[in-house]
């Protein structure tokens, strides 16, 4: 196939060469023909580069890179060309995002990468067998990446990682809480930190299913951005027998929230009516000393500078309470003008509380402190 220099670009991304619409680039919203390119999506993409740099590095074993969702394959080319792998298998049901990702390989010399044009669970299914599963599975829909839970997780070896992202952002942020339901099998609630309860609530998801197959899964990083939410999990052949599924609790009143493994019908601090996200993912999001193999991988990567701010963020907040709170939130309900992050921050460790930013918003923090005694100390430095 011929990619005419009028109509299609080569570009590198990472240190990997890549051919793509020039519509893709040129274009306000990439458009799905020939092939889908989201040049936007690139700090995505690098965050997936550094977990998987980080996830290799201490995996033995054989290293198969499953895309199931390839488009025209920039994910999976840049993990064989980026990192150390054994075998890459690309698939997409468009043929000419393949006839792109094909060329793309050429031009890096890739050479132990197989295509294929099938349907997502078909392809996986293939890979399900033990002795025939994938070390790294990618699954990055248009949408929700609920229906491939089953099959990306039967096509991930004991020990294996299953990535997925997510994009159906209103219906994870209750714009529509039946589909929600339906979807992920919980409701959400309207909150300052709903992308973390959009992520828990896919972590919630994953983890019942994995269960149903008699399987563990344990998060290991997570990302969220303006336009998709990603998990990383481990994935292992055993039952998980931890209580990881529950709620949080959400008093709209006063904005008290909490983590509990059953629902309660009041607030404990204002004693108005609660506002339940869930049944979701109640556990860690992060594992510190993972955060910590990303950070460590990093310099030796070709990723945006913004990567690392972010996870040493991610480090920092790794094993502080669930839920965060923003400065907007406090600052709205003591109608004053927020302070530094970092202030706050100092004086709530003073006062003998765990503190740190948090990377799922800019404002963002979080702390042991419930909110009456954040509002308290808020107010002391004003």
């Amino acid at each position: 196939m011929e990619f005419p220099e009028e109509s299609f670009e080569e570009i590198i991304e990472g240190s990997t060469k890549i051919i793509v619409p020039k519509k893709s680039i040129t274009d306000k919203v990439p458009p799905k023909k020939p092939a889908f390119f989201n040049p936007r999506a690139k700090l995505n993409r690098d965050f997936s580069i550094i977990a998987y740099a980080a996830f290799l590095k201490n995996f033995e074993g054989p290293k198969i890179f499953l895309e199931g969702l390839a488009g025209i394959g920039v994910r999976g080319l840049r993990v064989s060309n980026e990192l150390e792998i054994d075998n890459l298998v690309i698939n997409d049901l468009n043929p000419t995002a393949l006839e792109m990702a094909k060329h793309s390989a050429k031009l890096n010399d890739i050479e132990n990468v197989e295509f294929v044009e099938k349907e997502v669970c078909r392809f996986l299914s293939k890979y399900s067998k033990k002795g025939e599963r994938g070390t790294i599975v990618d699954i990055d829909p248009f949408g929700s990446p609920a229906a491939f839970f089953d099959c990306g997780i039967r096509a991930t070896m004991h020990g294996g990682m299953l990535s997925t992202a997510a994009t159906d952002l209103q219906v994870l942020n209750g714009l529509f809480q039946a589909a929600c339901k339906r979807k992920y099998g919980g409701i959400t609630v309207r909150a300052e930190y709903g992308n973390e309860i959009a992520i828990r609530l896919v972590l919630g998801c994953l983890r019942m299913v994995a269960a149903r197959l008699g399987v563990k899964v344990v998060p290991m990083f997570v990302e969220s951005d303006m336009h998709y939410y990603r998990t990383y999990v481990k994935v292992f052949n055993k039952p998980d027998q931890e209580e990881n599924i529950g709620y949080i609790l959400h008093c709209k009143n006063c904005g008290h929230r909490k983590i509990s493994l059953e629902q309660q019908s009041e607030c404990e601090l204002c004693k108005s009516k609660i506002s339940p996200a869930g049944p979701l993912w109640i556990g860690k999001i992060f594992d510190k000393e993972f955060v910590q193999n990303m950070l460590d991988e990093i310099s030796e990567l070709s990723v945006d500078k913004i990567c690392q701010k972010t996870i040493e963020k991610n480090l920092d907040e790794a094993e502080l309470p669930g839920t965060y709170y923003t400065l907007d939130e406090i600052a709205s309900k003591t109608k004053s003008s927020p302070p530094k992050l970092e202030n706050l921050i100092n004086k709530l460790r003073e006062n003998n509380f765990v503190a740190s930013p948090t990377a799922f918003n800019p404002t963002g923090f979080r702390t042991n402190a419930n909110i009456l005694e954040i509002t308290k100390i808020f107010q002391s430095i004003q």
